[in-house]
């Protein structure tokens, strides 16, 4: 019998970040449970596009939260969705901070995404992607 060697932990920026990110894609699937139900229910007028929003924030949503345990476990194919996640959430904290009039949450989502960026692309977190590679990172 072959023992796989064990994967070492990934740093704490990493690990950080990914529950930033689980927690994205666990709202996002919320958003998308609520969605079908309130279609379900007969409160969405249009009822077609609330099963395809819902649609879209599952699937969506899904791959999100997949990432965020991917980094969590130290899998590094999680970063670069996670990464892509959180450019496509920029605009949308801007949104809800000018033309959608909701700025607590646009502050919030935009400090949950400037802080996952910060976190994904840190010092150790840069090292621990090269080390995939066998280069070194700054």
């Amino acid at each position: 019998m072959s023992e796989q060697p064990s994967r070492p932990r990934p740093p704490a920026p990493v690990r950080w970040a990914g529950l930033l990110v689980t927690l994205q894609g666990a709202v996002a699937i919320g958003i998308a449970a609520v969605l079908l139900i309130r279609g379900l229910l007969g409160h969405d007028q249009t009822a077609t596009s609330g099963y395809g929003t819902a649609a879209w924030f599952a699937i969506l949503g899904g791959a999100v939260l997949a990432a965020g345990i991917a980094l969590i476990m130290g899998r590094r194919w999680g970063r670069t969705i996670a990464v892509v996640a959180q450019l496509l959430l920029l605009p949308v904290s801007w949104s809800l901070l000018t033309d959608s009039h909701q700025p607590a949450y646009g502050v919030l989502l935009g400090a949950v995404v400037i802080a996952a960026l910060v976190l994904l692309f840190s010092t150790p977190s840069s090292r621990w992607m090269a080390d995939e590679y066998g280069q070194d990172a700054p």
